[in-house]
């Protein structure tokens, strides 16, 4: 597999991705995080142009996306009933979505993203027991729960050195 920024080009693919990613979440018994419209071909277009949108490729095919950054993330900045691992400068992954299952694209993905920059931090919803698995079997530990700007909750992990 192979990871590169997406183009705008691959946009249309992307979106196509994130409506099977949340036909799988509600499916799973996750129906409320990313909803019917999340995210947004307004927001997936800005990710591509700041350059920020990675897809995962397996054998010319996109078989994932997501988000990643070095930069601070404003919901990260108070954590309850846990504390970050440290208060380092670190990497976000957000808006991962996997088109081919058994592949262990996500995990490509997050490793891939832990291999750029050894401080990693991300969320999820609380309902979303595929993705908690997918994060603790790859090294990133659990510290507590943050809230979004819109006052949602997420559960919060981090992997560092």
């Amino acid at each position: 597999m192979l990871i590169r920024k997406t183009t705008i080009e691959e946009i249309p693919m992307l979106m196509e991705i994130y409506s099977r990613a949340r036909a799988f979440m509600k499916a799973s018994g996750n129906e409320t995080q990313w909803g019917d419209n999340y995210p947004a071909l307004s927001l997936i277009t800005a990710d591509v142009e700041a350059g920020n949108s990675y897809v995962c490729l397996h054998k010319d095919k996109i078989v994932g996306t997501f988000y990643f950054a070095v930069e601070n993330d404003t919901s990260y900045g108070q954590i309850y009933n846990g504390a970050w691992k440290n208060e380092k400068e670190y990497a976000v992954v957000h808006r991962v979505a996997v088109d081919q299952k058994g592949l262990g694209v996500a995990s490509f993905c997050l490793n891939w993203a832990y291999e750029q920059y050894p401080n990693v931090k991300i969320d999820t919803h609380k309902n979303n027991i595929a993705m908690q698995k997918t994060l603790e079997k790859n090294g990133f530990a659990y510290c507590g729960e943050i809230k979004l700007a819109d006052g949602s909750e997420r559960i919060a992990y981090q992997h560092c050195e």
